[in-house]
Parts: C-alpha cells; structure tokens; sequence
C-alpha cells in the first residue's frame, strides 16, 4: 500500500533520502490531495510556476432544476507535478492547504514514467470516450457483473489471459474459466 511522504521538513533523514536518490533531471510525481481540492491545487501550483497536470473529463451532473457539463478531475484525489527534488517545488507543494503529500514507498516519492502522463493526455486530446476503472492485480479477489455469471466470485490470474480461479478451500479444489469481456470489480 502506497503512503504518503509527510513535511519534508519533518524528518531531516527522509528528505537527505529523498534528495540524494533524485536525479537532478525533472521527473513525474503524484501529488495526494484532500478531496475536491485537486482543482484548487493545481490553481496555486500553477501560479508558483510549478509545472502541473491535473487531467479533467467532462461529466453531465444532474440537479433537481437543471443539468450541467462540469470538469471532474480524471484521479480524484490526485495532480501531477513535474519536478527535480532538488527544486523549491517540492517544499511549495507541502505548505498548500488541500496537500496531503506525495505518493510514495518507503518514505521515497514514485516517480511517474513520462510515458504515462503522455499517454494519459493522447487519450484525453483524442476525444476518445473512456470511463475511469478499477485498478485490478492479478492475485486480487474480484466479482464479475452482469450476463449469466454476474456475482461470481474468485481470484484474477492473468496468464495471457484474463482468467477467474474459483476455490473450494475446504477440499483444496480449484477451478479457472476464461473473463474475458466480463466486467470485473473488486471485492
């Protein structure tokens, strides 16, 4: 599980660690926000000349008297910011209300392959439609929905395909049938 890197300031350790581990090229991080405030972030951001990408996706919202077409951010809860750990952005970031710290492990902030956050934006500027999904593991307990097999639940394998392994753990037996095309979710 993913945490986040608290004030950097905090930890003398921590932020040598994080300094010494970063190239000084800029690179991709996720940058955790409280809810609904990932537009207000990425505002400030913007304005402290720190390089950010927050993508959005139009969404029709429904009210009581009207209907409205309204920019939700893509990753609730997350902007993208693009720097070199050495940089002030790192220490701007941290002291915005609505920031609660960067994606990482062991106390390191994840680098984001640039390759992601281009795709990501191919696939936005492309009007193609998309829906956000789960992110799903292999190993993962998951429940397939709708058609004949809807509420089936089991362990997702990928072994070049997407498999469904349902178990009998008190007679150690276990069976696989193919899911692809089925729609997934996690339990």
């Amino acid at each position: 599980m993913y945490n986040s890197v608290q004030n950097p300031d905090a930890s003398p350790s921590l932020a040598a660690g994080l300094i010494s581990t970063a190239a000084e090229q800029p690179r991709w991080y996720a940058l955790q926000t409280r809810p609904r405030h990932e537009k207000k972030v990425a505002s400030e951001l913007q304005e402290k000349g720190v390089e950010i990408y927050l993508p959005l996706m139009a969404q029709v919202r429904r009210w009581s008297d009207r209907r409205k077409i309204v920019q939700m951010p893509l990753f609730p809860g997350y902007a993208f910011v693009r720097t070199s750990f050495l940089t002030n952005a790192r220490r701007a970031a941290f002291y915005l209300c609505g920031v609660l710290g960067f994606v990482s492990a062991k106390d390191q902030a994840l680098p984001i392959p640039d390759s992601e956050i281009e795709g990501i934006r191919a696939l936005l500027a492309s009007k193609v439609a998309l829906t956000p999904y789960p992110f799903l593991k292999v190993g993962q307990r998951v429940r397939l929905r709708g058609g004949s097999l809807d509420g089936i639940e089991g362990i997702l394998l990928a072994n070049g395909e997407k498999r469904l392994v349902i178990s009998v753990a008190a007679i150690h037996q276990s069976l696989s049938i193919n899911i692809e095309g089925y729609d997934v979710e996690p339990i």
